[in-house]
């Protein structure tokens, strides 16, 4: 088994902060175009899931995605925060006038990232939320616990060569990291292995986007995230700062081009791994359900 992979350098409450303040929403554009992409590679996986846990749903923003890939499965909605949860149910809830309340047809309730921990998914998909986890490994941990014996990991997330551009300018101009460092795809690779799944993909793609205006450029930009670097400048920047920043993107009016590396990983759950000298525990449950997913398997 690998050793486990350094902590990132990362400020999780600038992440907190971020989260706290953004709205149930529609999903960030590119964040969908990922979701599309990756709900592109369920057809190699022959199992037929009857539980999905969709992670971050709001942030993710592919759940309608996964209900017309899984029309029989339940699927599973997990918000970031408690707050989104009760603001989720708000909004699902039907009026009292409603005849969708008559049919008992309000949307279902999203849960948290503790009670994920007990449903025993049979996938648990995850879409670009990984790069905001302070120790992706760690987080790997948590949906190992969350899916059923045989379930498996699907999921998304940047890579390190993205925003290289807002970054090499950011050296240039000696203005601080613009954002957290993201972790490479074989180091994802070895964190879950070391996690407990078997069977690891990983591949990657780049994606280059491009803007006639950089002010729409950094609207977009803000969408995705907030700098949760250590390292970032303090305090807020001035007017004079942003326009430079905007000059520096655009010289002469040129369009502005960023670059996204974007991480795709799936693996499977298997049995518990024994060591000599030791005792390997299995439910009777999980053990019923990986019998069954191996005799329905082609």
């Amino acid at each position: 088994m690998p050793a486990p992979v350094a902590s990132r350098v990362f400020d999780p409450h600038a992440t907190e902060a971020w989260l706290a303040r953004t709205p149930p929403g529609p999903a960030p554009w590119l964040h969908e175009e990922v979701g599309r992409r990756m709900a592109q590679r369920l057809s190699f996986v022959k199992r037929r899931p009857a539980t999905v846990v969709d992670w971050w749903a709001s942030l993710g923003g592919a759940t309608a995605l996964l209900r017309e890939q899984y029309p029989d499965a339940r699927v599973i909605e997990v918000e970031a925060e408690p707050r989104l949860v009760r603001l989720r149910e708000t909004q699902g809830s039907a009026p009292w006038w409603s005849p969708r309340r008559w049919r008992r047809e309000s949307a279902p309730t999203p849960v948290t990232e503790h009670d994920a921990q007990t449903l025993g998914a049979d996938l648990l998909w995850a879409n670009m939320v990984l790069h905001w986890a302070p120790d992706p490994e760690a987080q790997f941990g948590s949906w190992h616990r969350a899916l059923a014996i045989d379930g498996f990991l699907m999921f998304s997330c940047l890579g390190p060569d993205t925003v290289r551009e807002l970054r090499a300018l950011y050296e240039r101009q000696g203005w601080g990291p613009p954002g957290a460092e993201f972790v490479d795809m074989h180091d994802l690779g070895d964190m879950l292995v070391h996690a407990g799944f078997d069977d690891p993909v990983m591949d990657m793609e780049t994606v280059r986007l491009t803007w006639d205006d950089p002010a729409r450029c950094l609207a977009e930009l803000r969408t995705l995230g907030r700098n949760a670097h250590p390292g970032r400048a303090p305090g807020c920047r001035t007017p004079r700062w942003r326009r430079r920043l905007l000059e520096a993107l655009a010289p002469a009016g040129a369009a502005v081009g960023i670059t996204f590396e974007i991480v795709y990983g799936h693996a499977f759950k298997g049995l518990p791994r024994s060591r000599g000298g030791t005792t390997t525990e299995v439910s009777l449950a999980d053990m019923r359900a990986m019998v069954r997913g191996r005799k329905a398997a082609p």
